[in-house]
């Protein structure tokens, strides 16, 4: 079978398309024929072993799909670890969650890494109430722009930050009230200007570095910060003394963390999530469609923030 291969750790010319056998699935795991493999961001960090942990050599990347299970014909969602941009792979059976037949694929993928993303740090880290400020960074991104919709179905006013006119146009367009400009230097007083000079309640951040200082700096009494990734690669410090004044919180989540229970913590979000689509509540975007052999393409782009949604490999494509 054809699969995106990586022999040593680099840039995004690292990644060749190889020739590999097919998986074979053994007890408590399943086969699948991928018809979509999603690309993301951590991705990036695996491919240039700066994650939190490492990827043995070689390996085929991909931590998710969506596809036909070969034993029943069922179409699934599976998180993978990796082995994902290939035209099959071998899943753990508890990591497979039924797609409903009016989810497109790549709707399907937008919600099982980023869409439980942005349900658990809304409601399992921020514990977001109606009437609250919430600030999404990257609102045009995979995770952002669920994000967006989320909060704002939950009853909060969110302030979107994205790097172009057009990306700040999509956050305002999915129901962000106010849209800035990410750029680190001033952030606290760009997000306090957008909040009618006051601070606020919660910041959703994966950058890192000043962004994730200018971002504490701008909350409030009680306030929020849930940092879910370091996009960045600038690892910012927090003090004991930073977070008693103003009593504010920093919160971390990571989804392999959820993976200890994968029925309570990503089979029940993501059947919710399901329901929103399907009712015309929650819109996925997907942003970009590659085939396999444009991986590094994919990378590319992404590691640019020239791409909006969810990114997906189709294998079929050529």
């Amino acid at each position: 079978m054809r699969a995106v291969q990586i022999a040593e750790f680099g840039g995004p010319e690292v990644m060749e398309l190889a020739e590999v056998p097919v998986p074979e699935a053994g007890d408590g795991a399943v086969l699948i024929r991928v018809t979509g493999a999603g690309i993301n961001f951590a991705d990036t960090h695996t491919r240039t072993d700066d994650y939190h942990v490492s990827a043995p050599l070689p390996y085929v990347p991909g931590g998710e799909v969506v596809g036909v299970r070969e034993d029943t014909g069922e179409r699934v969602l599976a998180l993978t670890g990796q082995g994902g941009y290939a035209e099959y792979v071998v899943a753990p059976e508890l990591m497979t969650f039924p797609v409903p037949d009016g989810i497109e694929d790549g709707q399907a993928l937008a919600l099982l890494v980023q869409g439980v993303t942005a349900y658990h740090l809304l409601r399992s880290c921020a514990r977001v109430e109606e009437g609250e400020v919430v600030v999404v960074h990257a609102a045009a991104g995979g995770v952002g722009s669920l994000a967006v919709q989320l909060a704002k179905l939950w009853g909060a006013r969110v302030i979107a930050t994205a790097s172009s006119d057009e990306k700040r146009e999509l956050a305002l367009s999915l129901g962000a009230d106010e849209a800035i400009d990410p750029d680190p230097g001033g952030l606290c007083k760009r997000i306090r200007a957008a909040n009618d000079g006051q601070k606020v309640d919660v910041v959703l951040e994966m950058v890192g570095g000043q962004t994730f200082s200018e971002s504490f700096k701008a909350l409030g009494r009680f306030g929020r910060l849930v940092a879910y990734g370091n996009a960045g690669r600038d690892v910012a410090q927090v003090s004991s003394i930073d977070v008693q004044q103003h009593s504010r919180s920093v919160i971390g989540y990571w989804l392999v963390d959820q993976l200890s229970d994968p029925q309570g913590l990503i089979a029940e979000p993501l059947a919710s999530l399901f329901k929103l689509v399907e009712d015309g509540s929650l819109k996925p975007i997907v942003g970009g469609t590659y085939p396999l052999a444009d991986a590094a393409r994919a990378h590319q782009d992404l590691e640019a923030r020239r791409t909006t949604g969810k990114l997906v490999l189709d294998p079929v494509a050529s």
